[in-house]
């Protein structure tokens, strides 16, 4: 009898300590899984982040629902960028930017490479046309930067149907960016420059 017995607590406690390794095991995994996703959100905030693209302000170069790794570092450092360069911008330059839309926006753009509807309005590609202290002008159909006419062969149409009759002047700790598709872009011609705190990366590489 008291073997029986012996042997029953034996079991209990087996199984006891079976439903505690089983119990550690998933604990175990959900802190994996949780740490991978912090990791994940630094990198996404802070290094690289995928996107892509909405829209055709960018045809040529680029394509609507193009991928792109953009490298965040720069948003980060307030790096300036050089003439050329595709950035990614938010497109609210009037509203100050704050850490909630560093953490809100790498979620966001990384739903979107999933779902297109994910992806925000308010989040652009745009190519840098001019940097702090540069004067420029619109007129024959093409961008004069401090009074000579840009090159531009990435540009869709060989002329932009658009003028201004006064010249723009970049402000300070401010770039202006247009879309290589110039007659069918939103861009610093109708929102204005934009704060460099706005750019949210730099395209390094697209698929």
């Amino acid at each position: 009898m008291m073997y029986l017995v012996a042997v029953l607590i034996r079991m209990v406690i087996k199984g006891v300590l079976m439903n505690n390794k089983f119990v550690k095991e998933t604990l175990d995994w959900i802190y994996a899984i949780v740490m991978a996703l912090v990791i994940a959100m630094v990198i996404h905030i802070f290094l690289v982040q995928p996107t892509r693209v909405s829209g055709e302000s960018m045809d040529d170069t680029l394509h609507n629902g193009q991928y792109l790794i953009v490298t965040k570092w720069q948003h980060i450092m307030r790096d300036m960028p050089d003439y050329g360069q595709i950035v990614i911008i938010d497109s609210r330059v009037n509203r100050a930017r704050t850490w909630v839309d560093d953490v809100k926006e790498p979620l966001m753009n990384y739903a979107s490479v999933f779902s297109k509807a994910a992806q925000t309005n308010d989040v652009w590609v745009k190519r840098v046309i001019g940097r702090p202290g540069d004067v420029l002008e619109f007129k024959d159909g093409h961008v004069w930067r401090n009074g000579e006419q840009l090159q531009e062969p990435y540009t869709k149409d060989p002329k932009m149907n658009f003028t201004r009759s006064t010249p723009v002047t970049v402000p300070d700790g401010h770039v202006f960016v247009m879309g290589d598709n110039r007659n069918h872009s939103s861009d610093s011609r109708f929102i204005g420059p934009v704060p460099v705190d706005h750019i949210l990366g730099f395209v390094s590489y697209a698929i």
